[in-house]
């Protein structure tokens, strides 16, 4: 009998659930600095999962989850350019 492999649990940090990592997104702070979104998983440095929603993404910014998680402050120009990536990912892709 095979065993069973364990799914991985994110937590969104936009509607506050737990989620199979697949399912999210990962916003990543480089070890250089830089904020970036992650769509791999595998990108080295502080990572913050969401929902691939714009109402996540929104609920994050509202409560400073964002800026808590990755600890640094974030910009508007930098959610403006994640905002837009999350809007061109397709729902099922994970």
């Amino acid at each position: 009998m095979l065993k069973q492999r364990k799914i991985p649990l994110r937590f969104c940090i936009g509607c506050q659930e737990k989620k199979p990592k697949k399912e999210l997104v990962r916003i990543v702070r480089t070890p250089s600095g830089d904020v970036v979104l992650d769509l791999t998983g595998k990108k080295p440095g502080r990572g913050a999962y969401i929902c691939p929603l714009q109402t996540c993404l929104k609920q994050a910014i509202k409560g400073k989850r964002l800026e808590k998680n990755l600890q640094m402050p974030v910009s508007n120009e930098l959610i403006a350019a994640i905002a837009a990536l999350l809007d061109q990912k397709p729902e099922g892709e994970g």
